[in-house]
């Protein structure tokens, strides 16, 4: 997996600036994440692994899966990945495009895990807060999980927050056996 990430990074990187002086951010978004789908779709994934069929017909074959109004600037880069046999790469380069996107964008994607449902008002006023701390545009997604007994886990990009109860009772107990 590492080195699906080291592969892919440079690749990232290149369709990101092409995206981002082509004024072309939302719609290589759309197209990585088509293409990634694809690639990723056990039919789809058995004939791109076939030996038989030559890169440019792996490249054609995906092609065909974007919007007729893709730039070709777009279609080179799915050839240049055929060519080098890189076409696996494509899930692990739409995440790092989206990374790259976000940071471009300053924003910021928080998954917040709470023992009870949020109400709006309780989202708005997390929301204010981490603006405030983490200087950037916040886009919440909440999920409940009853065990966590009361509190909330915050997880954005690598940062964890862990203010569940039942995450103090683990750091009490560590502590008291250590």
């Amino acid at each position: 997996m590492a080195e699906l990430l080291t592969v892919a990074r440079p690749y990232a990187k290149a369709a990101f600036e092409y995206a981002r002086d082509h004024e072309a951010l939302d719609s290589w978004s759309q197209a990585l994440a088509i293409l990634s789908y694809a690639v990723t779709d056990s039919d789809a994934h058995r004939v791109l692994s076939s030996p038989k069929l030559e890169a440019e017909q792996k490249a054609a074959l995906l092609a065909g899966t974007l919007p007729e109004q893709s730039d070709d600037a777009l279609r080179r880069f799915l050839d240049n990945l055929a060519n080098e046999g890189r076409l696996n790469a494509l899930p692990s380069i739409a995440d790092q495009f989206e990374r790259l996107r976000a940071e471009h964008e300053q924003r910021v994607e928080v998954m917040v895990t709470s023992a009870y449902k949020l109400d709006s008002k309780q989202k708005t006023k997390l929301k204010n807060a981490l603006k405030k701390r983490l200087n950037r545009e916040i886009s919440i997604t909440t999920q409940v999980d009853k065990s966590l007994i009361g509190g909330v886990i915050l997880r954005a990009e690598d940062t964890v927050i862990d203010g569940s109860v039942r995450g103090r009772l683990n750091r009490l107990t560590d502590a008291l056996t250590a």
